[in-house]
């Protein structure tokens, strides 16, 4: 499993992924998530890629080395859209070709991709940055302001601190700051998702590799967030109030008489259970199905 996370922000565009790959728990290895394709002054594109690693690097085999001359590239594609259909053209070649075997074997055609950067537009000004999540099937989404930011591979331990932070408004270096908390919460929570991790800060109209480090468990900076943010996360979790029992006045008394009960408790010798119902009362335990036999209310 991966997890790779990138955002688009109004300064830029934040990438991070991490490198751990597995075929199992006795078999872990790592693989770059990232690639690069830079032409300063002229285009930077990133992708990031999850799933079956000898998919995903077949895909990529077909962009760097294509088969026909005349075929468009990352580095001849005029636009990000047209970058993003180069790459969903690829998936889908990958797929022609082994789909079929990869079936016979039991094996899912698994990959994912995003595909982020910026192309010099050549009428004097580079286009705007853009991000872009391209599928199996080889069909694609672009980021928008509404949700700056695209996830592959295990996503979920990751998600909520984005959907909190992260707006197209966030400096470049919050967002890069998010995207390593996001980070740090997925790997506490899944062995699958482990170091070192790949992070590239794109700095908008540089067109150019301008932030990229290789993070290991040695990098004082991460070291610096994974122990913080659970420090913190525990202080705001103790600073919240624990249920007061004694404060019941906001539940509906009905509510409280129909409490749903579903473990048995004492019966008579003919089945039908022993006591009174009533509120402040000792209200016999007894199962959904004997309330049903004995006509009393679910």
């Amino acid at each position: 499993m991966t997890y790779c996370v990138a955002m688009c922000v109004n300064d830029g565009l934040v990438f991070l992924s991490d490198t751990r790959t597995n075929a199992g728990v006795d078999h872990i290895s790592t693989a770059r998530k990232m690639t690069v394709f830079e032409e300063p002054g002229e285009r930077l594109l990133v992708l990031l890629t999850a799933g079956n690693l000898s998919l995903t690097q077949a895909v990529l085999h077909a962009l760097t080395e294509p088969n026909g001359r005349d075929r468009p590239t990352l580095w001849s594609a005029p636009t990000m859209a047209e970058a993003a259909r180069v790459v969903g053209e690829a998936v889908r070649e990958v797929y022609q070709r082994e789909a079929r075997s990869l079936q016979e074997f039991g094996v899912d055609f698994n990959c994912s991709f995003i595909l982020g950067g910026q192309i010099h537009s050549g009428n004097g000004a580079p286009g705007a940055p853009r991000l872009f999540m391209i599928y199996a099937a080889g069909n694609f989404i672009e980021a928008s302001s509404v949700c700056p930011y695209f996830q592959i591979g295990e996503s979920k331990y990751g998600k909520p601190i984005i959907d909190r932070v992260l707006t197209p408004a966030t400096p470049l270096d919050e967002a890069a700051k998010c995207a390593l908390v996001s980070m740090d919460s997925t790997l506490r929570s899944n062995l699958s998702v482990g170091l070192p991790l790949d992070l590239l800060v794109y700095e908008r109209d540089a067109l150019r590799v301008t932030r990229y480090v290789s993070i290991d468990q040695d990098n004082d900076y991460y070291g610096m967030i994974h122990r913080t943010w659970g420090d913190r996360l525990r202080q705001v979790f103790g600073e919240i109030p624990d249920p007061d029992w004694r404060i019941a006045d906001d539940v509906p008394l009905g509510q409280r008489a129909r409490a749903p009960i579903t473990y048995r408790g004492a019966t008579d010798a003919e089945g039908s259970s022993v006591g009174s119902g009533g509120l402040g009362e000792h209200f016999p335990p007894q199962t959904l199905a004997q309330a049903t036999k004995t006509g009393e209310p679910r």
